[in-house]
């Protein structure tokens, strides 16, 4: 083996300040780095991280928010290689699910001390996704989330984003199919939004429903039709803590795989990319990804 990879993304939020004292903590937490990159191009992630385990680095040690995340993650699933994560985006959702914490110094302390688990991943067709996949009402928000917002509002940003998105945003007919019969299928007329989670939280701390997990083996699905102004303030209340699915404007499901059709065609914005179209099948890739957790986490059980 040749040590770890340090690959960071230089233009996340705090990325570009991470870098070196990241690499000088891990050192003297004796994790040994045989490699270490830090991108400018957000763009580079991928084949970065696919060289790094090309090369036989483990593990890969990644800095960056969420998109970071999504970008490479197709590169880590289904491999030996273990993911070791540094959150440096504005969201960091996936890294909340986990139990990671955010500050430099402790999450290096998880890359050096911490477990290695097993965690699911979703599928969007035949892309992988850590947090939620999502049609409606999210793609305008994405639209709306410009760097400049980001780096001006931080974590505040996503509501701001969501607010603006609103007042945009065109109501659509969607049908959810359940191809292993655990549900009827159902048609609506006219919908907010559809997402198909696979973590517990999304969109800067929100969380997908009750229960939840990256490790249950089950998608959470929810339709949110557009109705009545107050039953939308009604489900905005309760996004923080995703009682939101218990209203009466919101269908939740449970399900190992689900088919997405929308009239009309619609984009489907995958961990905060825009990445694919309806129609799409999501499903679960069971225990697909490796990645090293606190100890005291219990967001996932530990590897083998």
């Amino acid at each position: 083996m040749k040590g770890a990879a340090l690959i960071v993304n230089a233009r996340s939020r705090t990325g570009e300040a991470a870098f070196e004292k990241a690499l000088g903590i891990l050192r003297r937490l004796g994790v040994e780095v045989g490699a270490s990159y830090a991108l400018s191009d957000p763009a580079r992630l991928p084949e970065t991280v696919s060289h790094a385990v090309s090369e036989g680095h483990d593990p890969i040690i990644l800095g960056g928010g969420d998109g970071s995340v999504s970008s490479t993650v197709d590169f880590l699933a289904h491999q030996e290689t273990t993911l070791g994560l540094l959150p440096l985006g504005t969201a960091n959702d996936f890294a909340r699910t986990l139990g990671i914490p955010t500050t430099l110094e402790a999450a290096c302390e998880t890359v050096a001390r911490g477990n290695v688990v097993d965690v699911d991943l979703g599928l969007a067709g035949s892309n992988y996704y850590v947090n939620l996949a999502s049609a409606g009402l999210s793609v305008g928000v994405t639209r709306a989330l410009s760097p400049m917002l980001k780096r001006r509002a931080g974590a505040l940003a996503y509501p701001v984003a969501a607010v603006r998105a609103f007042f945009q945003h065109e109501p659509f007919a969607a049908s959810l199919h359940f191809p292993d019969g655990n549900h009827e299928d159902v048609r609506y007329e006219r919908l907010l939004q559809v997402a198909v989670g696979n973590g517990r939280f999304y969109g800067g701390g929100l969380v997908v429903a009750p229960g939840s997990g990256i490790d249950d083996g089950d998608l959470d699905v929810y339709a949110i039709r557009l109705g009545r102004r107050r039953d939308l303030f009604g489900v905005a209340r309760y996004l923080k803590s995703g009682d939101f699915v218990r209203s009466e404007s919101v269908d939740h499901f449970r399900t190992g795989r689900v088919v997405l059709e929308t009239e009309p065609e619609m984009q489907i914005n995958v961990d905060g990319e825009i990445v694919t179209e309806t129609p799409e099948e999501f499903s679960v890739a069971r225990n697909a990804l490796r990645v090293i957790i606190p100890e005291s986490s219990t967001s996932a059980r530990m590897d083998g």
